[in-house]
């Protein structure tokens, strides 16, 4: 049997075309069939061939739908539960995912901590842009939603970019009546800015060039909005707050756009400095404040900008860092520390993070959505797609 599935043809080009159906391959998998999958911003790293990825991949590690297969060994699932599954793949039982570091399973994918749907290096998982997919370990890694399609939106947001945005502000020991910067107002930037609110956050900092994006961030999560592209971020920051902020999030990674270089459109890889916002964050931040970096860095870059970016090294102020007694906390979000808890915030009105979600469309539109994506269009921040 054959499905309908977004696949990576080569840079800058995804189709939809007809793969294999996943099967149980284990007695404790389920498959389900796919009610919403999203675009992810880490998807573009491979979609703009900034990755290993080979033609061929199916992409999608945002996903969520409903069981239609059971293996016999399941005991906590049964057919036509709604589920929506972390984008982590793990086992549940080795040391990190004891300890709750699911994003760093030591069994899914032999030779590298941590497994993930449809993503390059990230074990042999296919990925669920696509009509169904194969959940493994599945009592541990789908997460049971009610019944029905009251919160899809933002149920689906549960996969990554909620708990992961929540997960910026964790690794930064954010408090309430703390002041924050973040820097990137993509998804996960406005989830971190909103999970910064919903904690109490004191004063938000929002740092990014996209209107549009900067806009949400003031309406949604009583940001500040700051445009890089007007000026310093940094002295924009202290000249409003009079000093550094106590702590700040990274959401954007190694293609950061360093305002200081110039080229023929503004996200002309000819503009990117990988260490441009961690270093701004040194300089945001107050002595003895802490930075959270979920934005994503990778050993290996086959665009970067210059030999050793290519190698994942980057030129980080570590003096400055450690004259200021700063700490920080990086990798990629355990989704499973978050999403039992954001799902029952959903539930009972305390947070709702649908306003993020710009579009809803067929997967067909999924080539589109890409390249609308891509470009950072105006009004397009979540891209949800609907088999």
């Amino acid at each position: 049997m054959s499905m309908d599935a977004v696949v990576y043809k080569g840079e800058r080009e995804v189709a939809v075309e007809a793969v294999e159906e996943p099967q149980i391959e284990h007695p404790n998998d389920v498959v389900i069939d796919i009610t919403t999958t999203c675009i992810c911003g880490s998807d573009l790293h491979m979609y703009e061939g900034r990755t290993a990825a080979e033609p061929g991949i199916v992409f999608g590690h945002e996903n969520m739908g409903i069981v239609e297969e059971v293996g016999e060994a399941v005991s906590g699932l049964e057919v036509g539960d709604r589920v929506v599954a972390p984008f982590n793949v793990a086992c549940g039982f080795c040391e990190n995912c004891e300890n709750g570091y699911t994003g760093f399973c030591t069994n899914v994918n032999p030779g590298f901590a941590g497994g993930a749907y449809g993503y390059v290096a990230m074990g042999p998982y296919q990925g669920g842009q696509a009509e169904k997919l194969r959940i493994p370990y599945a009592d541990f890694n789908a997460l049971k939603l009610p019944d029905g399609r009251e919160h899809e939106d933002s149920f689906s947001l549960l996969a990554d970019i909620f708990p992961t945005g929540w997960h910026g502000t964790e690794l930064a020991n954010l408090e309430s009546g703390d002041s924050v910067a973040i820097y990137g107002a993509g998804p996960v930037g406005l989830m971190a800015a909103y999970s910064a609110k919903l904690k109490g956050a004191a004063e938000i900092y929002v740092v990014d060039r996209v209107p549009s994006r900067l806009a949400l961030a003031e309406e949604h999560c009583d940001a500040t909005p700051i445009n890089f592209e007007e000026g310093d971020p940094v002295e924009q920051i202290k000249e409003i707050h009079g000093g550094g902020v106590d702590k700040g999030v990274d959401a954007v990674g190694y293609q950061a756009i360093d305002p200081d270089k110039e080229a023929d459109s503004a996200y002309d890889p000819a503009r990117e400095n990988p260490a441009v916002v961690i270093n701004n964050l040194i300089r945001t931040v107050r002595p003895t404040g802490e930075l959270g970096i979920p934005g994503l860095y990778v050993p290996d870059d086959p665009g970067a900008p210059d030999e050793m970016a290519a190698q994942g090294r980057l030129g980080i102020d570590f003096g400055l860092l450690f004259e200021k007694g700063q700490a920080l906390g990086t990798g990629q979000c355990n989704v499973k520390e978050y999403n039992r808890k954001l799902r029952d915030m959903i539930i009972e009105g305390r947070a709702d993070p649908s306003w993020v979600v710009s579009h809803r469309v067929d997967l067909e539109d999924a080539p589109e959505m890409y390249e609308k994506f891509d470009n950072r269009e105006e009004g397009v921040t979540k891209v949800l797609l609907e088999p």
